[in-house]
C-alpha cells in the first residue's frame, strides 16, 4: 500500500513540477501579453494544485493527519488565478486597442471601465430623451 501511495504522490509532484516548468518557459518565450498570460495561469492552477494535492496525500498517508491549510490554498488558487487572468486581459485590451477597435460589449454600451458614472447617467438621460 505504501509503495502505491509513494508512486502516486511522486507522480503528482512530478506533474506539478512539469506544469510549473512549462508555465515559466511559456511566460519567457511566448510573443505577446495575451498568449503569455495563458501559460502562468495554467501553471498556477494545475501545477501548484497537483503539488498541493500530492503534499496533502503525503501527510494523510504517512503522517496520519489531514492538512486543511493545503486544501484551502488549493481552493484559493482555483478561484483567484482565473479572476486575476481576466483582469489582466481586460487591462491589456483597454491599453492596447482604441475605442473603435475594441470588441462590442454585451449591452451595446461602452466598456464599463471607460465610462464614468456621470457619463453613464448622461448617456442614460440622452437615450431616454431620444425615445420620448
Amino acid at each position: 500500500m505504501t509503495l502505491i501511495a509513494e508512486l502516486l504522490i511522486s507522480a503528482l509532484l512530478v506533474v506539478g513540477a512539469l506544469f510549473g516548468l512549462v508555465g515559466n518557459l511559456g511566460l519567457l518565450k511566448l510573443p505577446d501579453t495575451m498568449t503569455r498570460l495563458h501559460a502562468p495561469t495554467k501553471a498556477t492552477t494545475v501545477g501548484v494544485g497537483t503539488a498541493l494535492v500530492g503534499s496533502m496525500g503525503y501527510f494523510l498517508v504517512f503522517q496520519g493527519t489531514f492538512t486543511w491549510h493545503e486544501l484551502l490554498i488549493t481552493l484559493f488558487l482555483l478561484l483567484s488565478a482565473p479572476l486575476t487572468a481576466n483582469l489582466i486581459a481586460k487591462v491589456h485590451v483597454h491599453r492596447s486597442r482604441g475605442q473603435e477597435t475594441r470588441p462590442p460589449s454585451a449591452t451595446g454600451a461602452p466598456w464599463a471601465t471607460l465610462e464614468t458614472d456621470a457619463q453613464a447617467a448622461a448617456r442614460q438621460d440622452g437615450s431616454a430623451a431620444d425615445q420620448s
